[in-house]
């Protein structure tokens, strides 16, 4: 059963129709990401899901005691209340409850027959296991330590930055838990590491979600659907960003199947109506008014396929071309560079080159230097100590704060400063909307100014003006927050294709994969690393040293404590379930696999049908996971005894 529905919901803004007769469905357990281009109406439908926004036609139906929050844009809080504060404002419910239900148990010590007390009890018991309340403190801390915020926890919100702000918020929302969570653009403003541990929460805590992102590697890993806004109308895709990628080629050459059948249907009826006489159009205007219909769907289909196939070949082909120039010329060099600011190490000893045809991506943690990194390459601030040397060349910058433009003039303007609708596009003279029209502009928006844009609208427009440049080498400071998909393609297509250097920063890791030959890794304490893997190669790698780290820690301490007591030994019962857990942990996993091959079979899961097949996935997937640990735990001792 759906938790929230929406029915022939339809929406528009002045004359502007941006959602018509949609239908869509939130159920438990649900975890939907909602794509289309900037402006097409994600943040409109999200609004609606949330009930902040009202609609001319259609209904919203939300289950009773059901509740939905939303990540805000640009959160509100009191004056003088404190990080920490503000977030366990977010949770007093929970709080509440929590010593509302160990009330109850000190008063059934002493009247435990009390049945209004064990029925609040059990109620109480429900609301805390739902959204894992258990041990908040615990939690708040481990939040805190995680989104970078323990440092300000004492401080009042409102001094630190917008996206500092967003993360307090955000940590609060996934610490309640609400039934339905909303998250617009949840990413931003995170690096990998808080993206990473905003996945873990999600997935661990079981979250019902509905979620607009960038992101692809986040959708991927996140998102059993993917609901795509396009032309007013949603389409629903099962799965991740990959899976909706190869649905969504599906679809087109279904599309282009049905069209060529639609051509060969146009032709015969086209045939009959050259061939008609007056006598019988009188009686056959019902088919003439088909044939002009079929025009129409003839034009309008291969718009549709046309654009579906330009996307995903953006999306798919590999463009890498040979981009190689006779002569790699320096950009930048740097030997043995250092830079404080203030206290804070943030460059220590760092060495390194950049060449004409590099495309180097500065990762790392916020607040670790990579910004910084950008600002000496500007020539913004100079080196404490250490060789920079700057080659004479042209720089071309995308900043997150898009100071490039001037928010008072309209877009034909900004391109064409001295008047007329021409621009220069690296020596090529064209048509302002010609060439904006390949970063998704409507025409109607060439007059538009620029200051009534939305954040991705002007980062669109900032990156088509860069784009203009003659200039010999991009930096770009986090392109792609603020940007649609549709956007993020185009803008990885005019990177591949640009004959210069390209030195960036960014948190998405799916746009790092895709662009960079080359990383700067800020590890902290001034420390840079220089990789040639792909950034998910080494945040893998990472990962497997620190869990292996852990698990050699958790060893030696193990070993510590048998050495203390050299008496250790397995008692009877441990004996027994070292030898029966084997055998129940396979039994489960195998009745697991046969339960996920049903789910992707229509005709089991038709007889049994998905809700209750999703139940006993969930029931045995429950059951599986403490069997495991338990198994581990004894493996581990056993290994262990034995080395005495």
């Amino acid at each position: 059963m759906a938790l929230l529905d929406l029915l022939e919901v339809s929406k528009a803004y002045e004359s502007q129709q941006i959602l018509k007769q949609i239908d869509f469905f939130v159920e438990k357990g649900d975890r939907i990401c909602i794509i289309g281009k900037n402006g097409g109406g994600k943040s409109t439908l999200m609004k609606i899901v949330n009930g902040t926004l009202d609609f001319e036609d259609g209904r919203r139906i939300i289950r009773k005691n059901v509740k939905v929050e939303m990540l805000n844009q640009a959160p509100v809080f009191e004056k003088d209340i404190s990080v920490k504060e503000a977030i366990e404002e977010e949770l007093s419910e929970l709080k509440n409850a929590k010593l509302e239900y160990d009330n109850i148990l000190l008063r059934l010590e002493n009247d435990f027959e009390n049945s209004e007390l064990l029925k609040k009890q059990e109620q109480l018991t429900n609301f805390l296991d739902t959204h894992n309340a258990w041990n908040l403190d615990d939690k708040i801390e481990r939040v805190l330590q995680q989104f970078q915020l323990k440092e300000y926890e004492n401080r009042p919100v409102t001094m630190l930055s917008g996206g500092e702000q967003r993360r307090v918020t955000l940590a609060g929302l996934i610490l309640k838990k609400p039934d339905i969570l909303l998250l617009d653009e949840p990413t931003n403003h995170l690096d990998v590491y808080m993206v990473e541990f905003l996945e873990e929460m999600l997935l661990k805590e079981k979250f019902t979600l509905v979620f607009i992102s960038h992101d692809r590697y986040f959708i991927d890993n996140i998102a059993t659907k993917t609901v795509e806004i396009d032309d007013c109308e949603l389409r629903t895709f099962k799965g991740g960003y990959e899976d909706y990628l190869r649905a969504k080629e599906a679809l087109m050459m279904s599309l282009a199947k049905t069209h060529e059948t639609l051509l060969k249907h146009l032709k015969t009826e086209e045939a009959w109506l050259r061939r008609g006489v007056k006598a019988r159009l009188k009686r056959n205007e019902g088919r003439k008014e088909r044939v002009f219909q079929l025009r129409e769907n003839a034009k309008k289909n291969p718009t549709l396929i046309y654009q579906m196939k330009l996307e995903l070949e953006r999306e798919q082909k590999n463009f890498n071309q040979d981009r190689s120039i006779n002569r790699q010329k320096m950009l930048f060099e740097m030997y043995d560079i250092h830079k404080k600011l203030g206290t804070k190490e943030l460059i220590t000893s760092f060495s390194g080159r950049v060449l004409q045809n590099d495309r180097i991506a500065i990762v790392g943690k916020n607040g670790a230097g990579k910004s910084t990194l950008l600002k000496i390459f500007l020539e913004e601030l100079k080196v404490d100590s250490g060789s920079f040397k700057k080659g004479e060349f042209k720089v071309g910058y995308f900043d997150q704060q898009r100071t490039s433009l001037d928010e008072s003039k309209n877009i034909t303007q900004i391109f064409c400063p001295n008047g007329g609708d021409r621009v220069d596009v690296r020596g090529r003279n064209m048509h302002v909307f010609g060439y904006l029209k390949n970063f998704l502009f409507p025409k109607e928006y060439l007059n538009k100014k620029v200051g009534l844009l939305s954040g991705g609208e002007k980062s669109r427009v900032a990156l088509a003006l860069l784009f203009t440049k003659e200039i010999d080498c991009l930096i770009l400071d986090e392109p792609t927050n603020d940007l649609d998909i549709p956007t993020i393609n185009i803008l990885e297509e005019y990177i591949q294709s640009f004959q210069g250097a390209v030195v960036f920063v960014s948190h998405d890791r799916y746009f790092v994969d895709k662009i960079a030959q080359k990383l700067y890794i800020f590890k902290g304490n001034g420390k840079i690393e220089e990789s040639y893997q792909t950034y998910s190669e080494y945040l893998e790698i990472e990962k497997e040293l620190k869990e292996l780290e852990s698990f050699t820690s958790k060893e030696e301490k193990t070993k510590t404590k048998v050495i203390t007591n050299r008496t250790i030994k397995l008692s009877y019962k441990e004996k027994q379930e070292y030898e029966t857990l084997p055998i129940e942990i396979e039994k489960l996993e195998t009745e697991i696999e046969e339960l996920q091959k049903c789910l992707q079979n229509p005709e089991c899961y038709q007889k049994i049908g998905l809700a209750e097949l999703s139940k006993q996935l969930e029931e045995k997937e429950a059951q599986l996971e403490p069997l495991i640990e338990s198994f581990l735990e004894l493996e581990e001792k056993v290994e262990l005894i034995s080395t005495l």
